[in-house]
């Protein structure tokens, strides 16, 4: 995470720097404020943004930034204030300037899209599926994607039923079942995609086909053997998880000797597909 592209993503053509912090990416609030407005300062417009807000406001302001040291055009680091997302929309409605009003009308937008999709479900798998569309994921692809994150929810809700809570356990039971399938863990199958570990890049998203039909197969089947045992310790669960991914790691196997090559692909799904259609 040092290079440089790491540090910076684009946006109005300006460069906003960022920074990886407490598992989420957190944004310069000076910078944006520089995209957003004409300000020749954006130090001195966020300042007086700050300046201007009413006590309560100011307060919510306050909670939503975070001193963190960012690098400076003189080479150095220093405390500035950053924002993770949902805290750069808020930031964003805050400002007065032409050029926030189309990301208010945005954010509008998606609130009330929100809004409709808790009535109508239904609604959200199919802006799921114009996403995976507009990113130029085949629509074979997409359906695969889909049942694939129905199945996994499956399971962790019955993970919930057997008294899973942390997170750190779902991780190392989602390992579990990972390294059992296809004989690596889910953050060394990232490593072989070349998926940097601390970023919100899913790695199914960079699965094709045969991978994803895999995974669905060793979570479902440990879906399916723990509402049979009900397994009440993690220990117990654990044991399930690894029997589940057995059931797609054997077939996996025997999938690999009938193709003679391996599954297990360390190219991006999308980037391949694309290659293929240039071809």
């Amino acid at each position: 995470m040092d290079n440089q592209q790491n540090k910076l993503v684009v946006f109005q053509s300006k460069n906003i720097r960022r920074i990886w912090f407490d598992k989420e990416w957190y944004y310069s609030v000076v910078d944006i404020c520089g995209a957003l407005t004409d300000s020749k300062n954006p130090r001195d417009y966020w300042y007086h943004v700050k300046k201007r807000v009413g006590n309560e406001e100011k307060m919510e302001l306050s909670t939503i930034c975070r001193q963190l040291k960012l690098d400076s055009a003189d080479g150095k680091k220093y405390n500035t204030d950053c924002a993770n997302s949902e805290g750069v929309f808020r930031i964003i409605q805050s400002i007065p300037s032409p050029k926030a009003e189309p990301f208010k009308r945005w954010l509008a937008k998606v609130g009330k899209e929100r809004l409709d999709e808790i009535e109508n479900p239904e609604l959200a798998q199919q802006r799921m599926k114009e996403i995976y569309e507009q990113k130029g994921y085949p629509k074979d692809w997409i359906d695969k994607r889909l049942r694939g994150i129905a199945i996994r929810h499956n399971l962790t809700d019955e993970w919930k039923e057997r008294g899973i809570k942390e997170q750190k356990d779902y991780a190392i039971l989602t390992a579990e079942i990972s390294r059992a399938t296809f004989g690596i863990t889910h953050g060394e199958y990232k490593e072989l995609k070349n998926i940097p570990a601390k970023s919100n890049i899913n790695l199914r998203d960079n699965m094709d086909d045969l991978e994803l039909i895999f995974t669905m197969l060793g979570e479902r089947v440990t879906t399916e053997i723990s509402k049979e045992e009900k397994p009440d310790t993690f220990v117990k669960n654990k044991s399930v998880a690894k029997r589940g991914g057995n059931v797609a790691g054997n077939a996996r196997k025997e999938t690999e000797k009938e193709l003679k090559r391996s599954v297990i692909s360390e190219k991006n799904f999308l980037d391949n597909n694309k290659l293929k259609l240039d071809e």
